[in-house]
C-alpha cells in the first residue's frame, strides 16, 4: 500500500476516534441530567440527547451505561491505528459481555408474563427491551439456573476475547498477585523486626525450595540458593539460621581402595604397638575455635538490583536473557540465567567485561553453561566475604559420616553447601596458584582433617618442605615416618625411597595373591599385619625441581601411575604453575587437580587445561577439578588458625609418639642394591680429571670419544665415589683427591 494512503487510513481512524469519544462523554452528561423517571429538561442536552436517552433507556435499561465506555475503548483503538482484524476481536467481545450484562441485569425484575417482561424492558428497567426478550427466551429454554451458567460461560469468553488472554493465565497472575501481596507484609514484618526465622520456618523453607525445583526454570521462580529466597516478583526473603545443615553434595563417591600395605619394618612396629594405637584418641572438635555466626546483611535490594542491571545490559547488546536462579555462597554470588533460543552462548562469554563494568565489579567469571543445567553462570564477587571456618564444615554430616581415612574438608561452594572429597578417590592431588592465594592453608587443612579420621597406625606422612616454616608445626607427629623434610637434596632421596617402598609393597601383594592394599588388609586383619595408607605432601614442587629435576619427575611420574593400589597418594602444591615445574607428565599422571588465584591466563591452563583461576579472588577462593568431573567446582576454601594447628598437634603428640623410618633422609633403601654398575671406562675417566684439574662432561666427551648420555653418566659416578664436587650450575666441577688418593681408592676396592 502507498504510504499516501496509509497515511489518509491513520487519519481516518483518528477521525472516527475522536467523533467516538466525543460522543460516549456527551452520552455520560445525557444519563446523569435526563432522568427516566421524572420529566426531564430537553434544554439542557436538547432534543436528540433528550430522546437519545430515552430510547437507550427503554431499549438496554440499566446497561445503558456502559454503552459510553465500549464507545471510548474503541476510539482509543481507533487512535492508536491497530489493526482492524484487532479492533473487530475486541469489538465483538465487548459486544457479547454487553449483552450479557442486560440479560443478567433482567433476571433481577420480578415479573410473571411475557408481557410484564416487554413493559418492565420499555421503562428502563433491568436491561431494557433487549434484555427482557433474550431473558424470557434463555429461561424458558433453560430455566433460571441453565440460564445463568450459560450467561457465565458466555461472560468468560467475552472476557478472553477482550483480554486475549487465557482464563489459566489471568488466574495464575491473580494467584502471583495475592502471593505477592503477603511477601511484601512478611518482608516488612521481617525488616522491622529484624528476627531469625526459628526452625519450623526453615522447614518451610525447604518444603518450598523442593517444590520450586520441580518447575521448569523458564517457568519457575528467581530462587535464591542457601541464605535468600526471591519469588517471581522479584521480592527477596533472607532466610537466616543459628546452624544450617546444607544438603549433601556428594564430590567424590567413596569406594574401598587399597589402604597402603606398609613395609616390612611398619607391620612390625605396628605389631607392637597394638595395644597403644587402641588406647589413640582422635582429637576433639571442641579444641578447635567456635564458629561465630554473624547475621547476614540485607542483600534484597542489592540482588534485585544486580538482576536487574544485568538483564538490562545484556538486552542492551541485543541479548534477551531471563534470570532464573541466584544462588549466594560465602565469596560469590553466582545469576543462573536462560537464554533466549537463538542466542550464543559465545556472545554472552564475549561480553564480561562489560557486565563487570555495569555491575561495578572487579572481575567477573562466566561459567557457560552450568554442569547439569541448560543456563549460564554468572559469578559476582560479594562485597563482605564469609570466612569458612574449619569446624564449620568439620561439623557437617558429609564430613562427621564419612568412612574414609583420607577424607578432606575442602570449604563450601557457590550455593554454601560444604565441599568435603576423598584423596583415596581422586588419587593424587595437583594445587597450584599465586603467592598468598591459600595454597599452604589448604595443605594444612588436609592434614588436620586426616588427623581428625586417621590414627598413626591408619594413616602415615611423608612430609617434603622446602620452604622450611609451612609444615614446621609437624615435627614430632606421632604419623609421620621421618622429621619433615626440609632440604631439596633429601627430598629426592626421600621420593626415591617411597618409590622403592611402592615396589616393596606390590612384592608383598604378589606373594600373598592381593591386588591391592584394601584386600590386603582385609586379608590380614585378625593377625594385626595391617599396612597403613601413606601420604607424601610436597609444599613447594618448584624449589625440587631446580635442584633435582629429573630424579623428581621420575619419582613423582612413578607413584602417580602406580601407587594408588598400593596405597600412596600424592599431594603436590606450587606457587609457580609453569611448564617447566607442571610438566605434561606430571599433569597427565595427576588427574585431581585445586587452582587458586593465578597472575595470567596461561598458568591457568597450565594448572586445568581451561582458562578461569585467573579471575579467582584470593584468599582461599579454588576451581576443584576432581577425576571424572566435567568441569571445575569453584569452592571458598576452608581457613583454619595456627592455634587450631597447634592445638591438634599437641593433642596428637599427646596421645602417642613419632618413630621414624631409618634410610629415608640418607636415601637409602631398604630393598635391592640401586647404585650404578661401574663403568668400563671409570678409571680412565678418573685419571683424566684428576691429571687436568678439570671436571666437566664436554671433556669426557672429548677425551675419551664417547656421547652425552655416557659421559654424564661417567660424571655422576665420579661425583658418587667423591671424586668430584657437586654440580654448580654452569662452573666446572672441583676435583677433591690427587692421583696417589685415586690409586689407594683402587687396591682398597680390589
Amino acid at each position: 500500500m502507498p504510504k499516501s494512503a496509509l497515511m489518509k487510513e491513520e487519519i481516518k481512524h483518528e477521525i472516527l476516534g475522536i467523533s467516538l469519544i466525543a460522543l460516549a462523554i456527551l452520552l455520560l452528561i445525557s444519563f446523569y441530567l435526563v432522568p427516566i423517571n421524572k420529566t426531564g429538561d430537553p434544554r439542557q442536552m436538547g432534543t436528540i440527547g433528550f430522546f437519545a436517552v430515552r430510547i437507550l433507556a427503554g431499549v438496554f435499561g440499566m446497561g445503558r451505561f456502559v454503552i459510553p465506555f465500549i464507545m471510548m475503548a474503541l476510539g482509543l483503538l481507533l487512535l492508536r491505528n491497530k489493526p482492524f482484524t484487532f479492533i473487530k476481536q475486541k469489538l465483538l467481545g465487548m459486544i457479547f459481555l454487553f449483552f450479557c450484562i442486560i440479560t443478567f441485569l433482567h433476571f433481577y425484575v420480578e415479573v410473571e408474563t411475557f408481557n410484564h417482561f416487554i413493559q418492565s424492558g420499555l421503562k428502563g428497567e433491568g436491561g431494557g427491551l433487549i434484555g427482557a426478550v433474550i431473558c424470557w427466551l434463555m429461561q424458558k429454554g433453560f430455566g433460571v439456573i441453565g440460564a445463568k451458567i450459560l450467561l457465565g460461560a458466555l461472560s468468560i469468553v467475552s472476557i478472553v476475547l477482550i483480554t486475549d488472554v487465557s482464563l489459566i493465565s489471568i488466574t495464575k497472575k491473580m494467584t502471583a498477585g495475592i502471593i505477592k501481596v503477603f511477601h511484601r507484609l512478611k518482608i516488612f514484618l521481617d525488616s522491622f523486626l529484624f528476627e531469625e526465622i526459628d526452625e519450623r520456618e526453615d522447614k518451610l523453607r525447604k518444603k518450598r525450595a523442593k517444590k520450586s525445583s520441580r518447575k521448569e526454570a523458564r517457568e519457575g521462580p528467581v530462587i535464591i540458593a542457601n541464605d535468600y529466597n526471591v519469588d517471581e516478583s522479584g521480592n527477596w526473603e533472607e532466610h537466616l539460621s543459628v546452624n544450617p545443615i546444607p544438603q549433601p553434595l556428594e564430590i567424590m563417591p567413596f569406594e574401598p581402595i587399597a589402604s597402603t600395605p606398609k613395609e616390612k619394618d611398619l607391620t612390625q612396629k605396628n605389631k607392637a604397638k597394638t595395644g597403644e594405637a587402641s588406647s589413640y584418641i582422635l582429637p576433639s572438635l571442641e579444641i578447635l575455635q567456635s564458629v561465630v555466626k554473624i547475621k547476614s546483611p540485607r542483600m534484597n535490594k542489592d540482588i534485585t538490583e544486580s538482576i536487574r542491571v544485568l538483564e538490562e545490559t545484556l538486552e542492551s547488546f541485543g541479548v534477551k536473557v531471563k534470570v532464573t536462579q541466584v544462588s549466594c555462597g560465602p565469596a560469590v554470588t553466582r545469576f543462573e540465567m536462560q537464554p533466549c533460543p537463538g542466542v550464543k552462548v559465545s556472545k554472552i562469554v564475549n561480553l564480561a567485561d562489560d557486565i563487570a563494568l555495569n555491575l561495578a565489579a572487579p572481575v567477573v567469571r562466566i561459567e557457560a553453561p552450568v554442569p547439569g543445567k541448560s543456563v549460564i553462570g554468572i559469578e559476582v564477587p560479594k562485597k563482605e566475604v564469609s570466612t569458612v571456618c574449619f569446624r564449620e564444615v568439620l561439623e557437617t554430616p558429609q564430613f562427621l559420616q564419612s568412612s574414609s581415612k583420607l577424607t578432606v574438608a575442602l570449604g563450601k561452594d557457590i550455593t554454601g553447601n560444604p565441599v568435603v572429597a576423598d584423596l583415596a578417590a581422586m588419587p593424587h592431588l595437583l594445587i597450584a596458584g599465586a603467592t598468598g592465594s591459600g595454597k599452604s592453608v589448604c595443605i594444612n587443612t588436609l592434614i588436620c582433617s586426616i588427623l581428625y579420621k586417621a590414627k598413626p597406625s591408619e594413616v602415615k606422612f611423608l612430609m617434603i618442605d622446602p620452604k622450611m616454616v609451612e609444615m614446621a608445626n609437624y615435627n614430632g607427629l606421632p604419623h609421620l615416618i621421618s622429621p619433615v623434610v626440609t632440604d631439596p637434596k633429601r627430598a629426592a632421596g626421600a621420593l626415591k625411597w617411597i618409590v622403592n617402598e611402592m615396589e616393596n609393597r606390590y612384592n608383598i601383594f604378589a606373594s600373598t595373591g592381593v591386588k591391592d592394599l584394601y584386600r590386603y588388609n582385609e586379608l590380614k586383619q585378625n593377625t594385626g599385619e595391617e599396612l597403613p595408607q601413606m601420604v607424601v605432601l610436597i609444599d613447594e614442587l618448584s624449589d625440587l625441581m631446580m635442584v633435582a629435576p629429573n630424579d623428581v619427575e621420575d619419582s613423582i611420574c612413578r607413584l602417580a601411575q602406580m601407587a594408588r593400589a598400593a596405597g600412596i597418594h600424592l599431594v603436590v602444591a606450587t606457587q609457580r604453575p609453569s611448564v617447566d615445574v607442571i610438566t605434561g607428565l606430571i599433569k597427565a599422571n595427576i588427574p585431581s587437580r585445586i587452582a587458586f588465584a593465578v597472575s595470567s591466563q596461561i598458568d591457568s591452563r597450565t594448572i586445568l587445561d581451561m582458562a578461569g583461576a585467573e579471575k579467582l579472588l584470593g584468599k582461599g577462593d579454588m576451581l576443584f577439578n576432581p577425576i571424572g568431573a566435567a568441569k571445575p567446582i569453584r569452592v571458598q576454601g576452608v581457613y583454619i588458625a595456627e592455634e587450631d594447628i597447634n592445638n591438634i598437634v599437641s593433642h596428637c603428640c599427646s596421645q602417642a609418639k613419632p618413630e621414624y623410618l631409618e634410610g629415608i633422609l640418607k636415601g637409602e633403601f631398604s630393598g635391592e642394591d640401586k647404585s650404578m654398575e661401574k663403568d668400563v671406562l671409570f678409571d680412565d675417566a678418573a685419571k683424566l680429571v684428576i691429571t687436568t684439574g678439570q671436571a666437566s662432561v664436554s671433556l669426557l666427551q672429548r677425551r675419551l670419544r664417547v656421547g652425552y648420555s655416557r659421559a654424564a653418566r661417567l660424571m655422576d659416578m665420579l661425583e658418587n665415589q667423591g671424586i668430584v664436587g657437586e654440580y654448580e650450575g654452569s662452573k666446572p666441577r672441583n676435583v677433591l683427591v690427587t692421583l696417589e688418593q685415586f690409586e689407594r681408592m683402587q687396591e682398597k676396592n680390589s
